[in-house]
């Protein structure tokens, strides 16, 4: 198979072919048309990776980002929200592992879809709390509001989560090379949010309801500021 690009100011040619078959291209190129005719048979547009400058100022942007998340979780919804930000830097290493192992080119567009999922991944684990803060309100013990949070909040996630699987799946589907960077990155942190939301987090918060019901206790699992 031959192919040959032509770009602004000159064209290059690849394929399987002798020196002699080179030259009379080279020849027949120079002195006007060819004995076929050239058809375009496709095109693609590819995006400009992000320059050293841009990747320092996404990775600083994406750092104070998020501390100032993990800094809220943990003041307004204490224990269960330093649990969600443990979970939060799994999934954060977790996305960056298949990123490697994709291998995924970061664009400007690909970066945003991955910041846009850590705010899904927050998003449901603040569904979760709030209906934790719901079920204590009620008198409820730790360990039965803990497993009625989880469930109770579970369709929310579910559906929210799945409607934007669907829209990330049309994207990649129909959009341009720079559209699909941003769809492969979202679609990918919205299934791994799912899991470090709903499993990661109630492992850590399941490991914890064994330490009593005390008024402290109590009040580290509530949320805002007041013991409910």
């Amino acid at each position: 198979m031959e192919r040959l690009f032509l770009f602004q100011s000159f064209a290059k040619r690849s394929g399987s072919f002798t020196p002699t078959e080179g030259k009379l291209l080279v020849g027949r190129l120079n002195s006007g048309a060819l004995p076929v005719p050239i058809s375009l048979l496709s095109r693609q547009t590819i995006g400009a990776t992000l320059g050293s400058d841009a990747v320092t100022a996404g990775v600083k942007a994406a750092i104070i980002g998020f501390l100032v998340v993990a800094l809220f979780l943990i003041l307004w919804y204490r224990l269960p929200g330093f649990m969600a930000v443990l979970a939060l830097c799994i999934y954060i290493t977790i996305m960056l592992t298949l990123f490697k192992l994709l291998p995924v080119t970061l664009t400007a567009a690909g970066i945003a879809g991955f910041i846009i999922s850590i705010g899904i991944a927050v998003d449901a684990n603040i569904l979760i709390f709030e209906r934790l803060k719901e079920e204590l309100h009620f008198e409820r013990t730790i360990a039965n509001a803990v497993s009625a949070g989880f469930s109770r909040a579970w369709s929310s996630i579910r559906d929210s989560n799945t409607s934007t699987i669907i829209s990330a799946i049309i994207l990649f589907w129909f959009g341009t090379p720079l559209i699909k960077g941003f769809a492969l990155t979202l679609g990918l942190g919205v299934l791994i949010s799912m899991f470090s939301a709903i499993m990661i987090s109630r492992i850590f918060l399941s490991g914890l309801i064994f330490i009593g019901e005390s008024r402290v206790v109590r009040f580290l699992f509530s949320s805002g500021f007041s013991n409910q």
